[in-house]
């Protein structure tokens, strides 16, 4: 059954109310005019080429077939990418993911393997390595994680033992917890690895290192002597990523294969120290970027699946007698949708600003100047946790509100939710993140010293509030309050705990719980102000900037409401003041509400980079879900002959 292929009478009705300029929304999400040409010829590119379609969708193939299917079409892409400009496309991010939706076994050669040679390998070493790997000569991953060990990186066991007769590194795996689990492309695909192991010498361990080490021979692609790696089998989502683990037995590396841009083992086992033991973060603090401006992508994708649903849906009864009206026009239905909507442009202008303090603040460190690594490594940390974290939530909550079309994988949302949640735990688990910052916050407070995203709580007198001001200046001055508010909370019982004698490590283990509600709150109030100042300080037409305004100023309400009871205990929040913010909060879902539909459409996603039956631009939903359950197997005949005559008709004829 085929349907012929029309708009929607609800979308295009929409559509046709517009009264902002859909593609100043595009460009500023692209990042400008030429941006947006850029990214639209690119993903033109790819989508007309046959050879990079699916003849059968890939939810209908094995693990095995699903692997060979996507990686097929990754290593296309290089192939093809050269033709346009003339250099391989790095097909880790951007783009290339409108064709690679569920994971990319070349993914970490570009986003982890590559960035860890350019951020810690010496000249000498990128000379070597670098060339042969932009031209794909070479797929490298990153192994970090092991079987027992992940955030906590001084607990890892593999070893990287120096031996100064052979000016070799020896690698091995000392127990199975030690077996690296989890490095994307590592199961098949990676011939290369960026390994971090304890470097021992003279007798002494010297801690983490990286180390780039051969897996397999690069032209049988068999793994090496000694090298016992593979795939780590079905996962939640990303199931075209061959995600491995890799363990070693006495395997033999040449000493230069340690990198070396901040440390050094010399030719007699001497070692030299880097000049700050932090330095080997940039390349997790530089995914951690990645990760948020993915989680932007990731929200952006989910709330145009369900607010063209939510458009094209119509149920129930909102008047008595009445026809179904659209389900958008359920505030219930607005409440799910619109968070996550402005949620989109909040992380999307953080992920920017965090962007451009990795970029000043990795020049200064070349320059040898580490001032701003504490803040750096903090803010990523503290972005990386909270967009994660609801983008998972927002996730969620937007499949619930698609009823029982949205569980369906043809409606997009399984695929997005398994890169959310997947994104919770990878480079950094959530809690221990959220530790991290809570750690800079205290220390911040209590040495009265700390970088520019910890300003407010450095010898500083937050001003108060205005009574009857909530505007979003004061709303801002809330969520700074209650942020230190929380700080000095965790403050008090650490000292408490002190006082008890208990010892630091104990004291921090019992005030966790307040610890990590000061770096939430932390982190939210960091979001908010970017997101005001952003709006603010832009170049923005008048319509753009009302409605990102009304945007930012929604989802704000939205967080304080949420934890009203915070803004209660530390920012002398009034009844009356939350009662007038939900009453706000009631009027922007019917702004939002008249323009919600335009704004999905000025994120410029394709039907075929959404991936998505119910999302699509036509608006032609039911068409295209029974479309897609005719691709089953198992519709191919009218009974599945062989079970039913082995086991379904003898159950039935056996008299029970």
């Amino acid at each position: 059954m085929v349907g012929v292929v029309y708009e929607n009478l609800d979308l295009k009705r929409e559509r046709s109310r517009c009264s902002f300029d859909k593609e100043e929304i595009t460009n500023l999400i692209d990042g400008g005019k030429e941006k947006t040409q850029e990214r639209r010829d690119l993903v033109q590119y790819i989508l007309s080429d046959p050879d990079l379609k699916d003849p059968v969708p890939i939810e209908y193939l094995s693990h095995y077939e699903r692997y060979g299917a996507e990686l097929k079409k990754a290593c296309l892409l290089v192939q093809k990418m050269r033709k346009p400009n003339g250099k391989p496309l790095d097909i880790g991010v951007g783009p290339a993911a409108v064709i690679l939706k569920e994971g990319n076994a070349l993914g970490l050669h570009f986003v982890m393997f590559m960035p860890a040679l350019m951020g810690q390998a010496s000249v000498e070493q990128q000379q070597k390595w670098l060339p042969r790997a932009l031209n794909l000569e070479l797929i490298g991953t990153y192994a970090q994680t092991e079987l027992g060990h992940g955030t906590f990186l001084r607990g890892l066991e593999t070893k990287a033992t120096y031996d100064p007769d052979t000016k070799e590194f020896v690698l091995d795996t000392p127990s199975l917890s030690a077996y690296k689990w989890w490095p994307g492309g590592l199961g098949k695909t990676a011939n290369y690895a960026v390994v971090m192991a304890q470097l021992y010498t003279k007798g002494k361990c010297e801690g983490i290192h990286p180390f780039l080490v051969q897996l397999r021979d690069e032209n049988t692609h068999e793994p090496l002597p000694g090298i016992s790696v593979g795939e780590i089998g079905p996962k939640l989502g990303l199931n075209s990523n061959d995600n491995g683990y890799l363990g070693f037995n006495q395997v033999r590396i040449p000493r230069d294969q340690l990198l070396m841009k901040h440390s050094q083992v010399l030719e007699d086992g001497t070692y030299v120290k880097p000049k700050n033991t932090k330095l080997g973060y940039a390349t997790m603090v530089y995914v951690r970027v990645f990760i948020v401006q993915d989680m932007a992508s990731v929200l952006r994708r989910a709330v145009t699946i369900a607010t063209r649903y939510s458009c094209v849906r119509h149920q129930s009864e909102l008047k008595p007698g009445e026809p179904e009206p659209q389900i958008l026009d359920y505030k219930a239905q607005q409440n799910k949708l619109f968070p996550a909507l402005a949620a989109s442009f909040a992380f999307h202008f953080a992920a920017e600003n965090l962007w451009n303090l990795y970029h000043v603040a990795t020049e200064n460190i070349g320059k040898g100047d580490l001032q701003m690594l504490p803040d750096l490594h903090g803010m990523s940390c503290a972005m990386k946790a909270l967009s994660t974290s609801e983008a998972a939530n927002f996730v969620e909550t937007l499949r619930q509100s698609c009823g029982g079309h949205g569980y369906m994988v043809s409606s997009g949302f399984p695929r997005l939710y398994g890169v959310a949640t997947a994104s919770e735990t990878y480079e950094g688990e959530n809690t221990v993140l959220w530790l991290q910052v809570a750690r800079y916050l205290i220390k911040t407070r209590m040495d009265n010293a700390g970088g520019k995203s910890v300003a407010y709580l450095i010898d500083t007198k937050l001003p108060d509030n205005k009574p009857g001001d909530l505007g979003l200046d004061s709303i801002i001055n809330l969520f700074q309050r209650v942020a230190s508010g929380y700080v000095d909370l965790a403050v008090k019982e650490l000292e408490g705990y002190s006082r008890q004698g208990k010892a630091p490590h104990d004291a921090w283990n019992q005030s966790a719980v307040q610890l990590i509600k000061a770096a939430q709150a932390h982190a939210r109030y960091l979001v908010a102000d970017c997101f005001v100042r952003s709006v603010r300080e832009g170049k923005l037409s008048g319509p753009v900037r009302s409605i990102l305004n009304e945007l930012c100023e929604f989802l704000l309400i939205y967080w304080l409401v949420e934890r009203s009871g915070d803004f209660f205990m530390f920012a002398e929040l009034k009844a009356q003041q939350l009662i007038e913010l939900q009453s706000k909060y009631m009027e922007l879902l019917g702004t939002i509400r008249t323009y919600a539909v335009n704004l999905v459409d000025a994120f410029d996603i394709p039907d075929e980079a959404l991936g998505s039956v119910l999302g699509c631009w036509d608006g032609n939903a039911y068409q295209r879900l029974f479309d897609e359950a005719s691709k089953s197997p198992l519709n191919k005949s009218t009974v599945h002959r062989e079970s039913f005559e082995k086991y379904l008709k003898p159950l039935m004829q056996s008299n029970l």
